[in-house]
This record gives C-alpha cells, sequence and structure tokens, in this order.
C-alpha cells in the first residue's frame, strides 16, 4: 500500500503572529480516514490548508503519491494537487440544481460522461432522486452529502473535511459521521478530517493525531489514544475522566485514596514518585457493600446510566458511570470501587 500524503516536518505561521504549525508530520496510506483533533486555535484548519496549496509553508515538505507539492519557496497551485475540500459551510452554490452543483468541478468532461459522474455520486451519498433540488430545498444532513458529492466528482487523490458536521445537531452528526465513513470506505478515499470533537474523530478515523498547540502530541488508533494517552493534554482532551494524585509505593504498585493499584505498563514513573492517575468514570464502580464512601454532588442522567460526580474524603472528585436503577440524590453519600484495567498515571 502506498503513501497517498506524507507531512514532513511542517513550519508555518502568520507574519507578526508566530508559529502556527512547529515540525508537524503525519503520513496517511492510500485508502485511510485520519482525522487532526483539538481545541480551536490549536491549528488544525490551517494544517489542511497548507495541503491544499491555498497557504505557503516555511519549512518542511508535503507530498502527495510521493511528488513534492509543498516546501519552502515552492507552492503547487491547488488545481494541480488533486485534492477534494468540504468546507464547513459547505459552500453550495444557492442558484444551482443539486446536479449542478455536484457536476461544477466536471465542465471538462463531454456531457454524457458528466452526468453519468453525477448520477453515480449522488447514488453514493443516498441523494439519487434529488439532482433538481436546489440547496435551500435540503435539510443540513442532505447539503453535507451533496459537498461531499461535490468534492468526489473530478476524482480526488485525497479528500479533506473543515469541520464538516459542526452545523449539525448531535444526533444527525454522529449518524452522518458513521455514514460519510462508509462512503468513503466504499470508494477507497483517502481522507484527512479535522474536529474538536472525538466522537466525530471515533466515528470516522482510523488513525487520530491530537494537535495542541501547532503540534501533534500524538497520533493512534482511537483505542489506544483512549486508552495509552502519551502525554496529560492528550488524557485530559480524549475522552471523560480527572487526574487525582497518587504515589508510586514501588516498581509496580500505586498508592490512592482509593485503595492500592498493581502494575502500571508503559507509565513513565519510578518507585518513590508523587503521579497524577488518570480516572475514567468506568474505573469507579459503584458497589454498595463497599467500605469506601463518596459523596454524590453532581448527576447527568443519559438513559441507561448516571454519569455521577463524587467528592472523596481528602476533596478531589471523580467521575462514575452508574446503571440508571441506581438514582441517587445530590448530597447522598454512595459506596465505590476501583476496577481499573489500563492504569495510565504521569509524573506529578
Amino acid at each position: 500500500m502506498s503513501l497517498a500524503l506524507e507531512v514532513k516536518a511542517v513550519d508555518f505561521g502568520y507574519p507578526g503572529h508566530g508559529p502556527v504549525m512547529r515540525g508537524l508530520s503525519l503520513t496517511l496510506q492510500d485508502g485511510q480516514i485520519g482525522c487532526l483533533l483539538g481545541p480551536s486555535g490549536c491549528g488544525k484548519t490551517t494544517v489542511l490548508r497548507c495541503i491544499a496549496g491555498l497557504e505557503p509553508i516555511s519549512g518542511g515538505e508535503i507530498r502527495l503519491h510521493g511528488q513534492v507539492a509543498s516546501r519552502r519557496g515552492r507552492t503547487a497551485p491547488p488545481e494541480e494537487r488533486r485534492v477534494g475540500f468540504v468546507f464547513q459551510d459547505y459552500a453550495l452554490f444557492p442558484h444551482l440544481t443539486v446536479a449542478a452543483n455536484v457536476g461544477f468541478g466536471l465542465k471538462r468532461l463531454p456531457g454524457a460522461e458528466r452526468a453519468a459522474r453525477v448520477t453515480e455520486l449522488l447514488a453514493a451519498v443516498d441523494m439519487a432522486d434529488s439532482g433538481r433540488k436546489y440547496p435551500h430545498e435540503l435539510s443540513g444532513g442532505q447539503m453535507q452529502r451533496v459537498a461531499l458529492a461535490r468534492a468526489l466528482a473530478p476524482h480526488p487523490q485525497l479528500l479533506l473535511l473543515d469541520e464538516p458536521f459542526s452545523n449539525l445537531d448531535v444526533d444527525l452528526r454522529e449518524r452522518l459521521s458513521l455514514e460519510v465513513r462508509a462512503i468513503l470506505k466504499s470508494l477507497g478515499t483517502t481522507a484527512l478530517l479535522v474536529t474538536h470533537d472525538q466522537h466525530e474523530a471515533f466515528a470516522m478515523a482510523d488513525g487520530i493525531g491530537v494537535m495542541n498547540a501547532g503540534v501533534i502530541e500524538q497520533w493512534d488508533a482511537p483505542y489506544t489514544l483512549y486508552h495509552r494517552p502519551a502525554t496529560r493534554f492528550v488524557a485530559d482532551f480524549v475522552g471523560e475522566g480527572v487526574l487525582i494524585d497518587a504515589h508510586a509505593s514501588h516498581a509496580d504498585g500505586i498508592e490512592t485514596v482509593l485503595g492500592r493499584l498493581r502494575h502500571c505498563t508503559g507509565c513513565e514513573i519510578r518507585e518513590g514518585d508523587d503521579i497524577s492517575l488518570l480516572l475514567r468514570p468506568d474505573d469507579v464502580l459503584h458497589d454498595d457493600a463497599s467500605p469506601l464512601r463518596a459523596e454524590v454532588v453532581k448527576k447527568a442522567f443519559r438513559g441507561a446510566e448516571f454519569l455521577y460526580t463524587l467528592r472523596l474524603d481528602d476533596g478531589h472528585e471523580v467521575l462514575s458511570l452508574v446503571p440508571s436503577h441506581h438514582n441517587h440524590a445530590i448530597g447522598e453519600r454512595i459506596g465505590i470501587k476501583l476496577d481499573v484495567d489500563h492504569v495510565i498515571a504521569f509524573p506529578r
């Protein structure tokens, strides 16, 4: 399998504003879906703009299928890159029909060939009966599908998606993320998504890079990011959880206010270290028989479960997912115990 995208030690900054990206590197194999995940202002969209040729880089190199597209002093124009771009606001032409929007980038094709490609793409995004409609007649999810079909129409070597679901409600966002992934996989399209929403990232991507202040702190599979975060920032940004004070009593033992844990594979801690231990909501179990008690200070009903915020005797707060038939009142003290399969700790 060949490399579709190589971003090698890329630097970028706006004059007078300091660096936006610093030595940023990532690769995508053909057919892989990658994601840059991070808070607003960390440089995610700028990475896409540099890959698309909309911004010149000041250091490093960007290659598309082995060909240099950008390096210092040289930026191949966007139209030569065969890169599709799905924008946050869809950017559909309001005066054109759905079919005309999808076919907009195919004007060099003969009419019959262009019409066949439009029909093929509308069917792929489940919009086969909507070719004669106009954008104002569509729902948000339908407009997103049309924007995707338009970007895919010219057979791009790489598809870039900039916060593509941010204008949709939460339920539609998650469902459409899965649908778009299925479409891209069925077409064998290589894609790079940027988002601040980890649920979108988990639903769509094969690999995710967590960005912070212009650098990728960790690139990994979603499961690994959640269960083996490499830095405090990744641990805090990906998934729900809290860091509590703990102590490494010896090489494979950790003492906490909630009891003793054994084994911390991959943790860079030494005997005698004061550490910060990451606890996810599924690490803290409700147990009426436990002598260890915690006070319910917040509760969020999630249908099958409550997400409880619990205050320990030392003042620390932890989160716990509890089946919703255990409906406890604010201020009530409940029994809890630890059940940690993946111990995640950092030097304090």
